[in-house]
């Protein structure tokens, strides 16, 4: 039972149960208990669930990832103006897309352990590259902050199928991140690369006298996280036939958000892939439990920052109560 209730992810449980009751109980006759609505809010949780999965792996290790964001709008981008400007098949967009994003993901890590700067003022200047040299290269291009017209790629078809088509009425994204969730899940505590991960974000000192590469961890760790921001970025390039510059915004912050809510520390050493995909599931069901219940969307937000001091403040009592319980 004390094993139960030591597990990170218990707390984000427990929030989706609360949640889906009050949905159930104040929006169930208008749709949220649907199959439709139920397909719904899933579709929503499950991007952001891909990309709270890279997120909380990379926090565990002890780092955090606040380009992912503008990396979703550079790579969507990328994608609609090599189809739609050069003609190019859509694997082929794709494919340079997902080169780029492991790219600045290699970037990115390769900075922060070489130079010891703090993650977080590294990948906020990477935000602010990617997101000022979307926005110039698109506009110079096109003259526009929308490139559209992706249906008429070569082998669009073939993509749709993959990252925009529907099973059993439910976006095939779900199964993309339950997969995901259950390989993260295994690499992290089945894997010794998981314990790898956990040493770099829980005692990094200790962690490389025994010879674990704690450098090439996070830089691993980075290149995922953005990778999975690109998969993103297909997935909403592919559905809505074009891509936004500002696609993507705020992005960073829910997949931070989801990974604390689901148990990680913002400390890095203790977290949850399982945990992680709870706190998406929960921002899914509030974001379209609040349009059932008819209440106005501007509403969101306040929870999310309500959300935010709670898990911030949960997240301090369990890092106390780990300390003590070490002494």
């Amino acid at each position: 039972m004390r094993r139960i209730f030591n597990r990170p992810e218990l707390g984000a449980a427990c929030g989706v149960v609360a949640v889906w009751v009050f949905f159930a109980l104040y929006a169930g006759g208008s749709g949220f208990l649907s199959w439709a609505g139920s397909a719904t809010y899933l579709e929503i949780a499950s991007e952001l669930g891909i990309l709270a999965a890279a997120v909380s792996l990379l926090m565990i290790a002890g780092e955090f990832d606040l380009s992912v964001g503008s990396m979703i709008a550079a790579s969507g981008m990328t994608i609609s103006l090599l189809c739609e400007r050069l003609g190019w098949s859509i694997w082929g967009g794709i494919a340079v897309a997902m080169v780029l994003s492991l790219a600045v993901g290699f970037a990115n890590g390769v900075v922060v352990v070489r130079t010891r700067l703090p993650s977080f003022i590294v990948t906020l200047g990477s935000l602010f590259i990617l997101s000022g040299a979307t926005i110039g290269v698109t506009r110079l291009v096109t003259g526009r902050t929308q490139v559209g017209g992706l249906h008429e790629a070569l082998h669009y078809a073939s993509a749709e199928t993959i990252f925009a088509s529907r099973v059993g009425g439910f976006s095939v994204s779900v199964i993309w991140w339950v997969a995901i969730t259950v390989l993260a899940t295994w690499v992290l505590l089945r894997s010794r690369f998981g314990n790898w991960i956990f040493g770099a974000g829980g005692a990094p000192d200790a962690a490389r006298n025994l010879g674990v590469p704690v450098q090439r961890v996070k830089i691993a760790l980075f290149m995922t996280t953005a990778f999975c921001a690109c998969l993103i970025a297909t997935f909403q390039a592919v559905k809505f036939t074009g891509s936004d510059v500002l696609r993507g915004t705020g992005k960073e912050l829910e997949a931070i958000l989801a990974a604390v809510l689901g148990g990680t520390l913002l400390t890095g050493g203790h977290g949850s892939v399982v945990g992680a995909a709870f706190g998406a599931l929960i921002f899914g069901m509030v974001q379209q439990g609040i349009v059932f219940a008819g209440v106005d969307s501007d509403w969101y937000r306040v929870f999310l920052g309500a959300m935010l001091i709670v898990a911030v403040l949960v997240n301090t009592y369990v890092r106390g109560r780990m300390v003590e319980a070490r002494r």
